[in-house]
This record gives C-alpha cells, structure tokens and sequence, in this order.
C-alpha cells in the first residue's frame, strides 16, 4: 500500500501511541522510570520495536498495581537493568539485520568473485 510505503507501518504507529498513552497513566514515580528507560532504549538503539516498549510498560503497570518500589523493580543499576531488558528483544535489532544485510552482500560479492577468477583464469 503506498500510505503505508510512504509513511510507515500504521499498526505499528498506533501501537506506539497506546504505549504512550498507558506510560502517560502511570504514577507519576513509574511514569518517570519508564520516560527514562525509554529515553535510554531509544538512544541505545535496542531492537524488539513498539514490543519491547509494551512490555516494559506491562512490568511498570504491574508494578505500580502491586505497589512494588521502583528500586525493585530496576535494581540498583538501572543500566543493567535495562540493557538485560533490551536483549531479550535483541534478535529483532537493526543491528542485526544490518549484520544479516552485510553477511549476505559479502556472500553475494564472493559468489560474483569466484565466478570473475574462472572467467579471468580461461
């Protein structure tokens, strides 16, 4: 579809404004946690797209639910906590189909150079 083409994918687009919308919900403590995490996220570059940040919404709206302290739900290093967080959703990173585009142009790159020596060698 060319909308889509043009602008992206649109489910993916209101799923981000459904987590916005939950994040904007949460206590203020919680809703501070997760604008940092996803501040974080953002700059980090994780891979799992608006998933990763549902689920992340998920933990803190549990959390808040459950009265559960902000400290015990990030530990004492949030960066860790993070981080440990974004690589569960690491397969799904632009990384890593960067890595998968590159490892596929060099294959293709050598598949052409082979085919290049035995037309240079004949």
């Amino acid at each position: 579809m060319f909308i889509e083409k043009v602008i992206g994918d649109i489910g993916d687009k209101r799923r981000w404004w459904q987590y916005k919308a939950r994040a904007k919900q949460l206590p203020e403590s919680y809703r501070t946690a997760v604008d940092a995490c996803e501040r974080y996220l953002n700059y980090f570059g994780s891979g799992g797209g608006v998933s990763l940040f549902e689920d992340l919404v998920d933990l803190f709206e549990q959390s808040a639910a459950d009265r559960t302290p902000i400290r015990a739900v990030v530990g004492e290093d949030p960066v860790e906590f993070i981080e440990a967080f974004a690589r569960n959703y690491q397969e799904e990173s632009w990384i890593n189909r960067e890595r998968e585009r590159l490892i596929s142009a060099i294959d293709r790159a050598a598949g052409e150079d082979t085919g290049n020596e035995g037309r240079a060698g004949r």
